[in-house]
């Protein structure tokens, strides 16, 4: 599954980015957060149809803003991808990856409802891979704090971490084609924010989902 989502992710940027349709593929896939209020804007400004604005959470994860912007995504994509799919499995992984694009989609309306311009690129769905990856991988020993379980205190600790590793990211003015997704040519942190966490708040519910028959087969 990793590896199918790094293929066609490239694919689409690779036939958009040589017919020289960026742009035009930015405005109509792209997730465009003032579109949540006005379904039909972008159709009606450029007279050409655009993606059904429930959908452009994940047609959006086709569309980059250049080759370093691609390349950093597909190689975070399969450095986590294939470590949270063998725990996972290919199915939960694609279900943790689609709810992902959601939740980034959800963060970044949070930051800007009545943005009107495009949000690219699949780190938002990657984030929850990530958000998965650092759950599952972390080793650091983590200790319960009065009522608070441990796993959800590890939780805050990784949450709070990448927040504020993209809340620097975003001071410091990166452009959007160097990594993450692309929106007002800087980095979108509430996709990003959106998406780590919708993959740790997902991960033991999709372990759960994983592994629900494996006590009653093993006697």
């Amino acid at each position: 599954m990793t590896n199918g989502l790094a293929i066609v992710t490239f694919a689409a940027f690779l036939v958009v980015h040589l017919l020289g349709q960026d742009g035009l593929a930015a405005t109509l896939a792209g997730f465009v957060p003032l579109r949540i209020s006005h379904p039909d804007l972008v159709g009606a400004l450029i007279g050409i149809p655009a993606v059904p604005v429930a959908l452009t959470p994940l047609s959006a994860t086709l569309v980059h803003g250049g080759w370093m912007h691609v390349g950093f995504n597909l190689l975070t994509l399969v450095f986590c991808g294939r470590q949270v799919e063998m725990v996972l499995g290919p199915r939960l992984l694609a279900v943790l990856y689609v709810a992902g694009a959601y939740a980034a989609a959800a963060g970044q309306w949070a930051l800007g409802p009545d943005v009107g311009v495009p949000m690219v690129g699949a780190s938002g769905a990657i984030s929850a891979i990530v958000g998965a990856y650092a759950l599952l991988y972390s080793n650091q020993r983590v200790r319960a704090i009065g009522p608070i379980s441990a796993n959800v205190v590890r939780m805050l600790w990784l949450g709070a971490g990448w927040t504020l590793l993209q809340a620097m990211v975003a001071l410091a003015g990166l452009g959007g084609n160097a990594v993450g997704n692309v929106s007002l040519g800087q980095i979108a942190v509430g996709a990003h924010i959106g998406g780590f966490l919708a993959g740790m708040l997902l991960t033991r519910p999709l372990l759960r989902i994983r592994f629900r028959g494996v006590h009653r087969t093993v006697m």
